[in-house]
């Protein structure tokens, strides 16, 4: 049966050196959520806690409103109904894959064991592997062996500690995908940890974005695009530069590329210099436009190009333009604005 999870200001770390601080984040049974940030923030460290390898030093873990981690309480990993998947899938080499998912059903009845096993294999699609062994299947067919035997014991919660590092970029996203729609499958709850913001957006309901020990924002991939919260999740998703503008509406920006409006107030007065996010896709190449800029750099993408522009004014902003638009360095081009989330923040 697929479990509830609730971290409500969770501190943490290892001797005396504080990682996580006041980290408070919740699932629902059956939601994919994502722990995304740059290697220290604490996104491991989150997850051993959960799975109960490292003690809450304050604040509180529930798993279906039961307190498993706490100042007082530290319920043993084994009496938490989780599973993990770890970065090196920890495959035992020595038994064959069948063997391998047995290995966490050895309460069951060899019966009740078998008919496990060839589930969990037709679900991740590896029945004609049943009598291989580990050294003999790919990267990712080791991957999906490794989920099958932590799915096996039908676990109320399974943690995916960085799955997909050791695979090339191509294969990590295709992946994610799989997971996904194999967790949606069972129903499970999960959390995966990863440094990739692809992969989160690939697998992930919702994605926290950590940075030295805290949640700076949770939400869905679409609303860190378009909506970050503060200028590291904004640099931290996706691409994007922050160009000067003021104030002239509550709703409205001048900027070296002209107005800028967007649907919600800004949080400003009428005059003030602030900071606004551009995106690629904000800046649209038009041949008719009258606003131009010089192609500085550019980088092939295969379906489109990012350019780097350089406005008249010095500003450069980047433009995704598809690939059928080649257009060679020093050279100007047309560009408009089409910028509907207008994300703006106080200068430093």
């Amino acid at each position: 049966m697929t479990s509830q999870l609730e971290v409500e200001n969770l501190q943490a770390g290892y001797d005396d050196l504080q990682v996580l601080k006041q980290v408070s984040f919740s699932l629902q049974p059956g939601e994919i959520g994502c722990m995304l940030g740059p290697s220290g923030c604490g996104k491991t460290t989150v997850l051993r806690a959960i799975a109960g390898f490292e003690p809450a030093w304050n604040g509180r873990i529930l798993i279906d409103d039961i307190e498993v981690s706490s100042r007082k309480i530290n319920i043993p990993p084994e009496q938490r109904n989780i599973g993990m998947v770890f970065q090196d899938f920890a495959l035992f080499p020595h038994l064959r894959v069948e063997d391998n998912i047995r290995f966490g059903l050895r309460g069951m009845r060899k019966r009740e064991q078998r008919s496990r096993i060839q589930e969990m294999l037709a679900m991740v699609g590896m029945l004609a592997y049943a009598r291989a062994y580990p050294h003999q299947l790919s990267g990712g067919q080791q991957q999906r062996i490794a989920l099958a035997r932590a799915l096996a014991p039908a676990p109320g919660i399974l943690l995916l500690d960085e799955p997909f590092s050791n695979m090339d970029v191509d294969l990590r996203e295709q992946l994610a995908r799989e997971v996904r729609n194999i967790l949606k499958q069972e129903n499970n709850t999960a959390i995966l940890v990863t440094h990739d913001q692809n992969e989160a957006f690939a697998m992930a309901d919702q994605i926290c974005v950590m940075n030295e020990g805290s949640i700076l924002q949770q939400g869905s991939g679409y609303d860190l695009y378009h909506r970050p919260a503060n200028r590291f999740v904004a640099d931290f998703i996706g691409q994007g530069v922050i160009i000067p503008a003021m104030v002239e509406s509550p709703t409205t920006v001048k900027t070296d590329l002209g107005l800028i409006r967007g649907k919600h107030n800004i949080d400003a007065e009428t005059g003030t210099m602030v900071d606004v996010l551009i995106r690629p896709d904000d800046v649209v190449h038009d041949d008719e436009s009258t606003e131009s800029a010089i192609v500085v750099e550019k980088a092939f993408r295969g379906a489109d190009f990012l350019y780097f522009l350089r406005l008249d004014s010095g500003i450069e902003v980047l433009c995704l333009a598809p690939s059928h638009h080649n257009h060679k360095i020093n050279e100007r081009i047309g560009i408009r604005l089409n910028v509907d989330h207008l994300v703006t923040y106080s200068r430093n």
